[in-house]
C-alpha cells in the first residue's frame, strides 16, 4: 500500500499522487540519490498478484529503461518492494494529449501533424530498440509546459495480453489495430495503426469508431471501413487525409512499413499539405506473378513464334483435303462440316481433351507425368529454347543499359540523346531484339546522377546537361563533407532543359555545426518540430507581449539568431506573443578593457563607457579606470540591438630622432582621444 512520505528502494520519496490509470497509479516523488523530481508508476494490486504479468512487465520495463530520446518519457529504474512493483520515470510537467484535445475541441492540422511527427520520432526510437508499444493513444502522449511531446507507458503496454479486451482497456480499444482486436500477432505496424487513429482524433476531435461495449468497437476496427477525416472536417488537406487512411489500412502490409516512411510523409505534408503524394501499398499486385506467353516471347525476341498443329487446324487455313478444318471437330461438339466425327480410337478433337475437361500444364506437378504426343513435346522444347535465348538477351540488354547509365552519370558518354525525338540509346542488333529507345522532346534531358560527387563536380555535370543548380546543406554521417547526399529530381528523370536540380550537400556528421532555422512566425508545435528535425533541442517557451499583431500566438523571439552556426543539440529558447503591447529589452553583461582591441591603452587610464541603442538613444554613461565593468540595464525601448562605445585618451610621450641630415629632432608628447565601438544584443523582457 502506497502512502505519501514513504520511501521506495531507500531512494524515492513519494510526495503526491498525480494520476491514475487502468493498471497503475502515478506519483510524484523525489530521487534523493540524484536530488531530482521523478514520476513513480506503481502497478495496481490486481496485476501485481499475477506472476506472469509481473515477469513480462519487469522485462519490458527494463528494456525501456535503456532508451533515451527527447520524445520519450524516459524510464530510469525498475523495482519491487514489499509486493509493490514500480517503475521510475522522467517527470513531465504538463497534460496528456487527450486532455489537450478535449481542451481545444480539435487541433489545427499543422499542430496535429507537428505533434504526430514528434510522437513518430519517439516510437521510431523504440522500434529501433526492438520495443513495440502496442498501446499508442492520446492518454499515453504527454505535452509538457514547454511544448515538448513525449510518449509514455513503454513496457507496460507490451506486457498486457494482446487478446484480452476488458473494461480496463476501454480507452485503448478505440485505438487498437484489427490484428490486436483479433488477438493475433502484432508488430511495429500495429503502432502505426494506433497513431493513425490518434492523428484522426487530433484533427477531428473524435475517434472514428465508437460503441456501447469494447467488443462492439473492436469488431468495427476489424470489419467497418475507416471513415475519412474529411467527413467531419471538410478542409483537411488531401495529404493529411491520405496519411491517416494509409496508417489505418486493415491489412498491415498496406500501411506504412516503418516509422521513417510515415515521418517523411508527415514532414512533407507540413510543407505541401495540398499535394497528393501519398503512395498506397498493394502487396497483391507486387507479389503477383504470371507465366510469360509465347506471344510475349516473340515480342521480346523480335521473331515469329511457330504455330502449333492445333492452332493451324483452328485457324481454318491449314486444310488437308478433308474440309475446312481438316475434317476435325475444333469445338468438341460432335459435328464437323455436317459429317460424323472420325472414329480412329482418338477423341474427335484431334487428340486433345474435350472442352469440358480442364487442361493440365505441359509439365505436371504430379509424380507420374502423363505421356504426351511426340509432336507436342518437340514444340515444348522449341518454346523452352526460345525462352532461354530471350532471357539471355534480356540480361545482356539490362547489363548494357546499366553500364551506359553509370558511364553517362560519370561523363563517359557525352553525346546528346535529346537531339532526336526518338533517340536510340544503344545500337543493338535487330536480329536479336527490338531496339531500346527513350522518347524525349527536343527541349528535354535526362537528369544525371551526381550522388556522392563533390559540389563542384556535380555542378559541372549538371550544367553540361543545361540544368541549373540550387544548393541546400544538410548533416550526414555517411557522406563526406561537401559531397552530394541527395538530389531532386532524381537521376534519369526527364526534365525540361534549364530546370533546377536541388542538391543536398553534406555538412559532415550530425554532431558538427548546424544552422539555426528561423522560428519567428511559427506556432509552438511547428517551431518544436523544425528544431528537432534540425538536430536542435527546444528549450523554454515563455509568453510575452509584442508590438506586431500578426505574431499573436506565434513565436516572436528565439534565443539564437537565424542561420547562426551552433553545435548539434544546442537548446533554443523561444517566446510566444500573447498580444500587442509595449516591448522592452534588457542588457546584462560585462564590458571588457579597450586593451582587448588597442595595445596602446594603459591599464588605469580613465575611460568613458556609453551604452546606446542602434538608433542612437543613449541608455547609460559611466566613467571608470578599472575593468571589467558590470552592466544591468532594463526597460530599454523597442530595440533589440545596441552599441557600447569606449572613449579614452592615449598619451604618447615625446621622443627624439635623427633626420636625414644627421640632425637631432625632438618629437613632442601628444594626447590622442580614441573611441572603440562594439555591437551588443539586448534580451527581450
Amino acid at each position: 500500500m502506497i502512502k505519501l512520505g514513504m520511501m521506495l528502494g531507500d531512494r524515492y520519496e513519494i510526495l503526491d499522487k498525480i494520476g491514475t490509470g487502468g493498471m497503475s497509479d502515478v506519483y510524484k516523488a523525489k530521487d534523493h540519490k540524484l536530488s531530482r523530481p521523478v514520476a513513480v508508476k506503481v502497478l495496481k494490486q490486481e496485476f501485481s498478484e499475477n506472476a506472469n504479468f509481473v515477469s513480462k512487465f519487469r522485462t519490458e520495463a527494463q528494456a525501456a529503461a535503456g532508451m533515451m530520446h527527447p520524445n520519450i518519457v524516459n524510464v530510469y529504474d525498475v523495482g519491487e518492494e514489499g509486493g509493490i512493483h514500480y517503475i521510475v520515470m522522467e517527470l513531465v510537467e504538463g497534460i496528456t494529449l487527450k486532455k489537450y484535445i478535449e481542451k481545444k475541441s480539435r487541433l489545427s492540422v499543422k499542430e496535429a501533424v507537428s505533434i504526430a511527427i514528434q510522437v513518430s520520432m519517439g516510437i521510431e526510437a523504440a522500434h529501433n530498440n526492438h520495443i513495440i508499444h502496442r498501446d499508442i493513444k492520446p492518454q499515453n502522449i504527454m505535452i509538457s509546459k514547454d511544448g515538448k511531446v513525449k510518449v509514455t507507458d513503454f513496457g507496460i503496454a507490451k506486457a498486457v495480453s494482446s487478446n484480452t479486451i476488458t473494461s480496463n482497456v476501454m480507452g485503448s480499444v478505440h485505438y487498437t489495430s484489427p490484428e490486436q482486436a483479433r488477438g493475433g500477432y502484432s508488430d511495429e505496424k500495429s503502432d502505426i495503426y494506433s497513431l493513425g487513429i490518434t492523428l484522426f482524433e487530433m484533427i477531428t476531435g473524435r475517434v472514428p469508431f465508437n460503441g456501447e461495449t469494447t467488443v462492439a468497437i473492436a469488431i468495427k476496427h476489424i470489419q467497418e471501413p475507416m471513415p475519412s477525416p474529411r467527413v467531419y472536417v471538410s478542409d483537411v488537406p488531401v495529404s493529411v487525409e491520405q496519411i491517416v487512411l494509409k496508417c489505418t489500412q486493415k491489412s498491415p502490409d498496406r500501411r506504412y512499413q516503418n516509422m521513417q516512411e510515415l515521418i517523411d510523409d508527415l514532414k512533407r505534408s507540413l510543407m505541401t499539405p495540398d499535394e497528393d503524394f501519398v503512395k498506397f501499398n498493394n502487396p497483391d499486385e507486387v507479389a503477383a506473378t504470371r507465366a510469360i506467353t509465347d506471344d510475349e516471347i516473340a515480342q521480346v525476341t523480335g521473331k515469329v513464334r511457330p504455330r502449333t498443329s492445333d492452332e493451324v487446324r483452328q485457324s481454318g487455313k491449314g486444310a488437308s483435303g478433308n474440309g475446312q478444318n481438316g475434317g476435325r471437330n475444333t469445338q468438341g461438339n460432335g459435328r464437323s462440316g455436317g459429317k460424323k466425327p472420325q472414329s480412329n480410337g482418338r477423341p474427335a478433337n484431334g487428340g486433345r481433351r474435350p472442352a469440358h475437361i480442364d487442361e493440365r500444364p505441359a509439365r505436371s506437378s504430379q509424380k507420374r507425368p502423363q505421356k504426351r504426343p511426340a509432336g507436342n513435346q518437340v514444340e515444348d522444347d522449341r518454346a523452352e529454347k526460345i525462352t532461354t535465348v530471350a532471357a539471355i538477351i534480356a540480361a545482356i540488354i539490362i547489363g548494357i543499359i546499366v553500364i551506359f547509365a553509370v558511364g553517362r552519370a560519370f561523363g563517359l558518354f557525352n553525346f546528346n540523346i535529346a537531339k532526336s525525338p526518338e533517340a536510340t540509346l544503344l545500337p543493338i542488333d535487330e536480329t536479336e531484339t527490338a531496339t531500346v529507345s527513350a522518347t524525349l522532346s527536343e527541349n528535354e534531358v535526362l537528369v544525371p546522377s551526381v550522388l556522392n560527387m563533390t559540389y563542384a563536380e556535380a555542378v559541372t555535370t549538371l550544367n553540361r546537361e543545361g540544368l541549373e543548380v540550387e544548393k541546400v546543406e544538410v548533416p550526414s554521417d555517411s557522406v563526406d563533407k561537401g559531397s552530394v547526399v541527395a538530389q531532386l529530381p532524381a537521376a534519369n528523370e526527364a526534365v525540361t532543359r534549364g530546370s533546377t536540380v536541388t542538391l543536398s550537400i553534406s555538412t559532415g556528421p550530425s554532431n558538427s555545426k548546424v544552422h539555426v532555422p528561423k522560428l519567428i512566425g511559427l506556432d509552438e508545435m511547428e517551431a518544436t518540430a523544425v528544431l528537432i528535425e534540425c538536430g536542435l533541442v527546444p528549450g523554454t517557451i515563455e509568453e510575452t507581449t509584442n508590438s506586431d499583431p500578426e505574431l499573436i500566438d506565434k513565436i516572436c523571439y528565439q534565443s539564437y539568431t537565424p542561420d547562426s552556426a551552433v553545435d548539434a543539440g544546442t537548446v533554443i529558447d523561444m517566446r510566444v506573443s500573447i498580444g500587442v503591447g509595449e516591448v522592452t529589452y534588457s542588457y546584462v553583461g560585462n564590458v571588457e578593457s579597450p586593451a582587448k582591441e588597442d595595445g596602446d591603452y594603459q591599464s588605469g587610464t580613465s575611460c568613458t563607457i556609453v551604452v546606446s541603442t542602434i538608433t542612437g538613444v543613449e541608455l547609460k554613461r559611466e566613467t571608470t579606470t578599472s575593468f571589467p565593468v558590470s552592466m544591468n540595464i532594463t526597460g530599454i525601448p523597442d530595440c533589440d540591438r545596441g552599441i557600447v562605445s569606449l572613449i579614452y585618451t592615449v598619451n604618447i610621450p615625446g621622443s627624439t630622432m635623427t633626420n636625414e641630415d644627421g640632425e637631432l629632432v625632438e618629437i613632442p608628447a601628444i594626447s590622442d582621444e580614441r573611441t572603440i565601438s562594439r555591437d551588443i544584443t539586448f534580451t527581450q523582457e
